[in-house]
Formats: C-alpha cells, structure tokens, sequence
C-alpha cells in the first residue's frame, strides 16, 4: 500500500521540527532534558504542527506506549469521555515515571467536560501530564489556561512553506511547474498537512495537476478561487467564494487574510483588505444570516483590485 505522505514527511525530531524560533526550541530541549513536561496547550491553525510536537515529545522522553492516551475532542467531547476513559486511564499506575494524555482538538470539548479535566490535572499531577491542542484558544476556559503552558504555533513562512512542498515532490518523483505549486500553496497555507494530501491526491500520475471539478474536496472553492483571481476575473472569483456553504465562512475569511496578495500587491491595497476583512468578521458575529456578511465583504475586499 502507498504511503502517506504526511506520515512520511512528519518530522520526527526535534531537530527536524520547524520551531518559531530559538527561545521555543531551547524550551522544548529543556523538557527532555530534565525529562519531564508541565501540562501543556498547544495553539495554532490547523495542520501548522501541535499534534507532531506533542508525539515528539512523547517520543523524546521514552514514554511506554502503555502510558499514553490519545483523544480527539471533535469525536470525543463529552463529560462521559473524561469520566470513564481518561479516569480510569490517569488512576492507575503507570509503567514508567508518568502517563500522558494526548487531548487533540480540546477546544472542541464542552465546558463541563473542561471542568472535570481542570480537576484531573491537579488531582493526578503527581503521575500524568496533559498536552491539550486547539485551533481556538478563547474557547479554552481560563482554569485550563493557568494549568498549562502555552505555547503557540506559528504559521510556517510561506516561501518555507512552498520550499517544503516542492522537495517532497521532488523527493517522489512528481515533475510540476510553480505556478501549479503556487495554486496548492494559495489554496491550502497555512495547513500543510492538507498541502500535502492535496499534492499526493492530484499527482498519480507521476505529475502535479489541479484538481477537477468532479473533486469532492472542501477546499476546491479555494483552487477555484485562486486560478479565477490569477487571470484577473474578480467578480467570478467572488461568485465562487460567495457560494461556499455557510458552515465554512469562517474558513474563507481566514483563507482570505492569509492570501492577501490575491486582493492587490500595494501595502494599501492589503491593508485595505484587512479592514474589510476584519469588518466581515465582525458583522459574522453579530448578524443572523453570514451570507449577506460574507457577500458584502467580497464586495469590499474584491473591488480593492477589481
């Protein structure tokens, strides 16, 4: 069976993983060092690397396999969850010096069920540790916050990022042009790991296409959008955003401010851009129908180069 390429090119050391900077790297060798981590909680846009530090971690410190506990707070977010698989899992005794509970995605779980995980924490101390990840800081209950260690990860460069993509490409033998790189790039960043599932997906063949309309992908509105702006036709770009399902506009504004070189290449042009964006986002949360928000941004934020 082939495999994955995110499997393939996770990073497994960290020497390989891309910190934000120095002060970040010297902590994390700092934890294995002294071999033993606080409570933490990683932050970040999807597909930026918490998940891959966290089992870096978990690896470095030779953790028993025996002695961690994976969970995913989109799948598994109730009070019952933490009651009776994570309980029973942090009450026994572990293996080695400590057990780990690996809660990916925590600010998925309810407020009740982050209280009861407040509680673990400072109950079961002695003998496991917590390493929380979440998109969404605010949607962490401050007693979490004070319990763990923040940490925040970056966004990767975006040329990096792009560098990143092309060797792995390279790496498979996928022969592509830039501009086709450049598309994924746009379309995807700041998740590489969706960058580099999009890129194994449309490359079977030996050589990197865009995908097709038949693609199922949530992401081919951006694909779309992406090659409309980059021949220049604004309006049917908008048309296409403005007719994304209403559960992912917050993906598009995000999207939006991370390519705001799509909106114009002038610093006003992009600040621009960002003031109707972040008027957009307001509204988002204040109006009933997001639809009539989103289309009104497009309206603004599109006619900056229209």
């Amino acid at each position: 069976m082939k495999q994955l390429w995110t499997e393939k090119y996770r990073p497994s050391t960290l020497d390989t993983y891309v910190f934000k900077n120095d002060a970040q790297k010297r902590q994390a060798e700092g934890w294995v060092a002294d071999g033993i981590i606080p409570h933490l909680l990683f932050s970040g846009e999807p597909g930026t690397g918490k998940t891959t530090l966290a089992k870096i971690l978990i690896k470095s410190l030779n953790v028993n396999n025996f002695d961690v506990l994976s969970i995913n707070g989109s799948a598994d977010n109730g009070v019952d969850i933490l009651r009776e698989k994570i309980t029973t899992f942090v009450s026994t005794m572990p293996f080695g010096e400590f057990k780990i509970v690996l809660f990916d995605e925590a600010d998925y779980i309810t407020h009740s069920a982050q209280a009861i995980l407040r509680n673990l924490m400072e109950t079961y101390a002695s003998s496991a540790r917590f390493i929380l990840t979440c998109n969404y800081p605010n949607k962490i209950i401050p007693a979490l916050h004070s319990r763990c260690q923040g940490f925040h990860i970056e966004n990767v460069d975006k040329t990096e990022f792009t560098a990143r993509i092309a060797q792995i490409l390279i790496d498979e033998d996928v022969t592509f042009d830039i501009d086709t790189v450049d598309s994924y790039v746009k379309a995807t960043y700041p998740d590489m790991r969706k960058c580099i599932n999009n890129c194994q997906m449309n490359s079977s063949n030996g050589e990197l296409v865009l995908p097709t309309d038949d693609t199922t992908e949530i992401t081919n509105y951006k694909f779309k959008a992406v090659e409309l702006f980059k021949q220049g036709k604004i309006k049917e770009a908008r048309v296409v955003l403005c007719n994304v399902n209403t559960q992912e506009i917050g993906g598009v504004y995000r999207w939006m401010y991370n390519n705001l070189e799509l909106f114009g290449t002038t610093d006003e042009q992009k600040d621009k851009a960002i003031l109707a964006i972040r008027d957009g986002l307001v509204n988002h949360s204040l109006v009933a129908d997001p639809e009539i928000n989103l289309s009104a941004t497009l309206i603004d934020v599109c006619t900056i180069n229209d």
